[in-house]
């Protein structure tokens, strides 16, 4: 923080902001927008880019920027002309962001797993550094996009602000001080496998945000794409299918005594969650020290006698944080957070209710399935669908609620972006 702080003070004061591109326009972009407009003088958002023109021209405008600068642009030309003089440009054109010179570093937040696809790739084809609000994207097919991010030479990384950037900061700094992170927790206040976007309307509502993200927040798919990106950065396993995930009524330090310390270090470090614990929504890591004289100044530090010892941020700040991401990606070449090489663990769909042949499955946040974490190599192994790839495909069979859906049970759509990435991923990681 203090480095791309002083980075950023550089900027305003040298009067040359950041110029960040903007792909979305959604909830989460509306409040980070805001703050990169009122309280960050070191950057600027510089495009904006959104299918639907008017829902942009308003997120703008509701963070103070002026109707007079903004600029409707078609192309890059036009998109770089806006920004020379000062303005933001407003496209629909995601070529003409992803491509403009004057762009330099790019935010995706879409919401939509294939479309997200399709931002990234126009991104690296342009050798654009992106940062990506997308974890379902990444849980699905992280591992073959940051790969070709970094055989064009350009970041792909996830933000700070949601868990998973968070998890992977404390990681760092638990590392950073010489102890072994043996698991990285995700502390939750719901789940209930059932909930879909009828039940979640009236908080979605209260919210602004769609009741399909809303579901997913709910039924467990997006904790799942959370621990599985984690679980890719840090090459930690899950215990067992859809994670251990224990309640407790009480603070996180009172979970360091639940975990089996043997069959985590066995496991090589797991990603978690924990139920109602305090300081909800915050995260943790679970560590050990290396040697006595760690373990004596542990204890001396008040983190107790181990053998596991307890770190946690109580928070996470989503849109205050975002904008960070783009300051470290563009000025630090820093990653926050993205898979260190093949898979290591996937989120798959499971039947939220019992399902019939001939029926086409829905979504992110649907009535038709949830999402629980499994280890890449019995996904693999047992052909079980990755939750990225369930939208659009019909059941050949029928599959009952809570089962596994594989991709036996299913016809795709071979020529959906999102099938092909993902078959081209396991083609990559297959030895």
């Amino acid at each position: 923080m203090v480095i791309v702080d002083t980075l950023l003070d550089e900027r305003a004061r040298a009067h040359d902001p950041l110029r960040v591109g903007v792909i979305g326009a959604g909830s989460m972009s509306r409040g980070f927008i805001n703050q990169i407009v009122r309280y960050m003088p070191g950057m600027r958002v510089a495009a904006l880019c959104n299918r639907t023109f008017a829902t942009a021209r308003k997120a703008l405008e509701d963070a103070g920027v002026d109707a007079a600068d903004i600029i409707e642009a078609n192309s890059a030309v036009a998109v770089d002309h806006a920004i020379e003089m000062g303005k933001t440009a407003l496209t629909d054109n995601l070529d003409a962001v992803c491509a403009s010179g004057q762009v330099e570093v790019l935010i995706e937040a879409t919401g939509h797993i294939a479309y997200g696809a399709q931002v990234v790739l126009t991104a690296i084809e342009n050798g654009k550094s992106m940062v990506l609000m997308n974890a379902e994207l990444d849980g699905s097919i992280g591992p073959l996009l940051k790969k070709r991010a970094d055989d064009t030479g350009v970041i792909l990384t996830g933000c700070d602000g949601d868990q998973p950037g968070v998890q992977m900061n404390l990681y760092r700094f638990v590392q950073s001080i010489g102890l072994r992170p043996l698991v990285c927790g995700n502390i939750k206040g719901l789940l209930d496998h059932y909930r879909n976007p009828t039940t979640q309307a009236k908080f979605a509502k209260q919210w602004n945000q769609t009741p399909h993200m809303v579901t997913s927040f709910a039924d467990g798919t997006k904790i799942a794409f959370e621990q599985a990106i984690v679980g890719n950065a840090t090459g930690m396993r899950v215990a067992q299918r859809g994670m251990i995930g224990p309640e407790l009524k009480g603070h996180v330090d009172e979970l360091i005594g639940h975990y089996d310390i043997d069959r985590v270090r066995e496991l090589g470090g797991i990603v978690d969650y924990v139920l109602g614990a305090e300081p909800s929504p915050g995260v943790y890591v679970f560590a050990e020290a290396q040697d006595d004289m760690q373990r004596h100044y542990l204890n001396y530090a008040k983190l107790g006698e181990g053998p596991l010892y307890s770190f946690y941020v109580p928070y996470h700040l989503m849109v205050f944080e975002v904008p960070l991401s783009a300051a470290r990606v563009a000025l630090a070449n820093d990653v926050i957070i993205a898979p260190r090489g093949a898979p290591v663990v996937d989120v798959i769909a499971i039947a939220k209710r019992d399902l019939k042949r001939g029926e086409t499955l829905d979504g992110l946040g649907g009535y038709m399935s949830y999402g629980l974490c499994e280890n890449h190599d019995i996904v693999r192994r047992d052909r079980l669908l990755p939750f990225g790839l369930v939208e659009g495909a019909v059941l050949t069979r029928d599959v009952s609620q809570d089962s596994a859906i594989t991709y036996d049970d299913v016809t795709l759509d071979d020529n959906s972006l999102m099938v092909r990435l993902r078959a081209e991923q396991d083609r990559l990681f297959s030895s």
